[in-house]
């Protein structure tokens, strides 16, 4: 129904909150900010654990990009300088507008383009570090 309504209004995806008023998650999709070099996601007490969402948090660790695995508030995402989602058909997918509402620039920061550039060649299978993440087929 969220997605339903979110595509009548316009937009491609719904972000839905949690009772408290907290994001929780995309109706398929882990949600990601960026504030001042810090990500940030909500912790797996209150959304569904992704392989994708474990795996771009990994990434990031690798680059020693700090990572916080804590609740946050749907303000908190208009005053991101980045947003992005994941997910198996999401992979790793830049938010440019939430509510209206431009985030940073409007377009793929650069921690969401870095991350989405190693993800997508460790998927082509060009990133000879994560070999084992793949099934060959």
């Amino acid at each position: 129904m969220a997605k339903r309504q979110a595509k009548a209004d316009g937009y491609d995806e719904a972000i839905l909150l949690d009772p408290e008023g907290y994001v929780a998650e995309g109706t398929g999709e882990n949600v990601f900010i960026v504030r001042r070099g810090v990500l940030k996601t909500t912790p797996l007490t209150s959304v569904l654990e992704g392989i994708t969402r474990n795996s771009v948090i990994e990434l990031a660790r690798e680059r020693n990009i700090t990572v916080v695995e804590e609740r946050f508030t749907r303000d908190e995402m208009y005053i991101a300088d980045e947003v992005f989602v994941t997910g198996t058909a999401a992979e790793l997918t830049p938010v440019r507008e939430i509510d209206n509402r431009r985030i940073g620039n409007g377009t793929p920061g650069p921690m969401t383009r870095a991350l989405q550039d190693t993800f997508f060649s460790i998927v082509r299978g060009e990133d000879r570090a994560h070999q084992s993440w793949l099934t060959r087929i």
